[in-house]
């Protein structure tokens, strides 16, 4: 399989320079151009292992790694490092840990605030209120 850029970009549901970034960011490589005369001239074609490795970068996203963190698993998967790979997972955990924590909190707050709101019909709203301080 030999995909364009544009392929590759559509196969991993981003764009073209989401692609173009992580190529600079060194988590997906740059093929050289085949065919064309001159300078500029060719197509950069991309394989499976292209794809695979997007969707990794995309689902390690998901799960909240940033980009550092996944560079770091891309090169872990080269050197078996399972027990480096348990800690990366171990810390995004903490990490996420905290944001849901901080999100309850957040969400009972305003959870309180939309009854304050609720309950009388003068003054101003306690959630617009609550916002401007």
């Amino acid at each position: 399989m030999q995909l364009t850029i544009g392929k590759l970009a559509a196969a991993g549901d981003v764009g073209v320079e989401t692609i173009r970034y992580y190529q600079r960011r060194g988590l997906i490589g740059t093929p050289a151009r085949s065919g064309g005369d001159g300078w500029g001239g060719g197509i950069r074609r991309y394989d499976e292992n292209d794809v695979r490795r997007l969707k990794f970068i995309r689902s390690a996203q998901a799960a909240g790694f940033t980009l550092e963190e996944i560079g770091e698993l891309l090169a872990l998967e080269a050197s078996d490092d399972r027990a480096r790979v348990r800690d990366l997972a171990r810390q995004r955990i903490e990490v996420l840990d905290a944001k849901i924590a901080q999100m309850t909190e957040a969400r009972a707050a305003l959870a309180r605030l939309a009854t304050q709101c609720a309950a009388s019909d003068k003054g101003p709203c306690p959630i617009l209120a609550a916002f401007e301080t």
